[in-house]
């Protein structure tokens, strides 16, 4: 597998950026923290729109190395990168045909990987070409944008929230083209966000920055299941599983997924028999009790593992559960609640899921 490695310090009047990462040379690591925390920063240093100090290396192809005999710094336009910004900067002047060829004339035809009518299929784009930008909505200029980058043929995208200007609705209408982009255009990807959703929704590694530092890293499944990241404190906490569709009912509005040998149930999905999927469950969705219910109108109950028990202040707590599959949910409980039952590390009892978010299909 490839790597990203970099190494970089960057000093500003009141702030200082000092991490290291070592990043998957594939699907999408994302990086996650407040805003000011130095995600941006860290893209730009990737880029070499900023001079860090330090070292950058991508598969082995150092394009910055500032402790080498000879200091290695290779500039921006010669780093296989596409860059996508906060908003699209298409051209105002061309149709987005033309801003598309703009990208794609950058490289040399020979070492062209992604053709145009590839880039314009795989982001939805193909009614759009004959318009300008300023006709175009949020979401569509930010897709341009996306297949723009892409036709530069890179070796690595880097996204800077890309869909922070958008509303609610044109950001549903972008995430599934960034999936798809994630699956079939096989250029890793760096993304910057500070929306927890997106980051479940798209991540394949996770990256959680704080104040100029890497507070924790790894795989974005694993991290979400941990207590002891910021994340868990969060009013939107949140585990990501992993099913298979096994049926769907849609004279019901609902989709059966398999969790090991139990299943769950979700909203109804476009997603196809035999597909893997990844659903969102919330802490705060989560309930717990000794024995299984058998006349709650809950339809999700599952026997799991309390893994362990994180006290949140004088009036909630927060577990981790294991289910038998090896998938965990969180679930945050009032602490009357917990002791009320008197849970402990290692009991066996049974998660109830009263709300669980498909996500994409």
């Amino acid at each position: 597998m490839t790597q990203i490695h970099a190494d970089l310090v960057v000093s500003h009047p009141g702030f200082t950026l000092d991490v290291s990462l070592r990043l998957p040379g594939e699907g999408v690591s994302v990086l996650l923290g407040p805003s000011g925390c130095g995600k941006t920063t860290v893209l730009r240093a990737l880029a070499g729109l900023e001079r860090a100090s330090g070292r950058v290396a991508m598969n082995g192809d150092v394009w910055q190395d500032d402790a080498a005999s000879r200091r290695v710094f290779v500039p921006t336009h010669q780093r296989p990168i596409g860059y996508v910004f906060q908003e699209a900067s298409l051209f105002p002047h061309l149709n987005v045909r033309d801003n598309l060829d703009y990208g794609r004339r950058r490289v040399p035809r020979d070492q062209q990987r992604i053709g145009l009518e590839e880039a314009v299929t795989l982001l939805g784009i193909g009614h759009l070409l004959d318009r300008r930008p300023q006709g175009l909505s949020g979401g569509e200029r930010q897709r341009v944008a996306i297949a723009r980058a892409l036709l530069t043929s890179p070796r690595l995208l880097l996204m800077d929230e890309p869909l922070s200007a958008l509303d609610a609705a044109r950001k549903a209408e972008i995430l599934p083209y960034l999936e798809q982009l994630n699956r079939q255009a096989r250029v890793p990807v760096i993304y910057v966000t500070h929306a927890l959703d997106e980051a479940a929704r798209l991540a394949d590694h996770l990256v959680l920055m704080s104040a100029g530092r890497v507070q924790s890293s790894g795989p974005a499944v694993e991290m979400f299941a941990r207590l002891d990241t910021p994340m868990s404190t969060w009013d939107d906490a949140a585990c990501v599983l992993q099913g298979v569709v096994e049926a769907q009912e849609p004279e019901y509005g609902l989709t059966r997924l398999k969790l090991g040998e139990h299943a769950f149930w979700v909203g109804a999905t476009g997603a196809s028999v035999g597909q893997t999927v990844k659903v969102r469950v919330l802490a705060r969705d989560v309930s717990v009790t000794l024995s299984p219910a058998l006349d709650s109108s809950i339809l999700n109950i599952l026997p799991v593992v309390v893994d362990e028990l994180r006290p949140d202040g004088a009036d909630s707590v927060t577990l981790r559960l294991r289910l038998a599959h090896g998938g965990v949910l969180l679930a945050r409980l009032t602490r009357r609640s917990s002791e009320q039952l008197q849970l402990q590390a290692g009991m066996s009892v049974f998660a109830q899921v009263k709300g669980a978010a498909l996500l994409g299909a």
